[in-house]
């Protein structure tokens, strides 16, 4: 390509780009806003009026090419060449808008306005009758391709995954787990303001009984105390490390055994009506924080969720 005819094209898409990323937000948020107020049929006069417009802006960027495109000779074909380009570049628009709806990163409100002409110079540049400008255009198009399908909204979901591990980590000092009782797993866990609640149920759950409730809370009150009365038929006990011990019996012969122990600042609870008061003393001995790979865990199998 001669360097004449290459500076008319450079300035040719130039145009088309300027023309459309400075034409199209302002029409695009014309729509919205009448859309806004009056609904889908209060847009079709802006539509209307807005689409031609636009059409005869292209058309009048594609002059400088009448000698070198062979749509811009006359001014009927300038006229489909700029509806072409028109319609071309609006579906690449569209897609562009369908994947920042699904979370994919275009850039800062400046860059969008700038992409937005993006489109509508890719599709002008194919008509351009030179090999180098539409391989050029197509790598833009195949690196727009690329983005949008998968690096953006991989991205997008590492990002919402990372925003999702924060906010379970808002409150680190309750991320606490024991080890699980022999034959048993993590069923449940939930995190919240003032407390992380970890449920331990079997492994072959539906075949075998068995519970074990873990309760981490922040310590506002006093070192745990023995109620006064004591209850009925339940037993407290104190140790000198303010460790305390309550059984709770029940007529059918079961027993509910809940251990409250002081780990740092916040206060620990396990309880069960299972499991006795050395299997409960395991899981409060093997307390540690959540690690990343533990909690990446739990949300993989959807065994967290977090309360508000």
């Amino acid at each position: 390509m001669k360097s004449g005819r290459g500076a008319l094209t450079a300035l040719h898409l130039l145009l088309v780009w300027a023309a459309m990323a400075a034409v199209l937000p302002a029409l695009g948020f014309g729509l919205v806003l009448r859309a806004w107020g009056g609904g889908a049929v209060a847009t079709v006069p802006l539509f209307a009026l807005g689409v031609p417009l636009v059409v005869g802006l292209l058309a009048t960027a594609g002059i400088p090419m009448r000698t070198v495109v062979p749509l811009c000779s006359s001014v009927p074909r300038r006229l489909g060449w700029a509806a072409l380009v028109f319609v071309l570049g609006t579906l690449g628009v569209l897609a562009g808008l369908a994947a920042y709806a699904g979370g994919v990163d275009l850039g800062s409100a400046h860059t969008r306005i700038a992409l937005a002409g993006v489109p509508y110079a890719v599709a002008a540049a194919f008509f351009v009758p030179s090999r180098w400008v539409r391989l050029g255009a197509l790598a833009v198009l195949a690196a727009a391709v690329t983005y949008g399908g998968f690096v953006g909204p991989a991205q997008a979901r590492q990002r919402q995954h990372q925003a999702e591990v924060a906010r379970y980590r808002e409150h680190p000092e309750l991320l606490y787990l024991g080890a699980a009782p022999p034959g048993m797993q993590v069923s449940r866990a939930e995190a919240g303001p003032a407390s992380f609640n970890v449920d331990y149920r079997p492994v072959r759950e539906g075949y075998e009984s068995g519970y074990v409730g873990l309760t981490m809370r922040s310590a506002f009150t006093p070192p745990p105390r023995c109620p006064e009365p004591a209850e009925k038929d339940a037993t407290c006990t104190v140790d000198t490390h303010g460790e305390m011990l309550t059984v709770h019996a029940f007529p059918d012969g079961t027993r509910a055994v809940t251990l409250i122990r002081r780990h740092g600042n916040v206060e620990a609870e396990v309880t069960s009506q299972t499991l006795d008061e050395t299997g409960l003393r395991r899981v409060l001995n093997t307390l540690h924080p959540l690690s990343d790979t533990e909690l990446e865990a739990l949300m993989r199998e959807k065994k967290i969720d977090r309360r508000i």
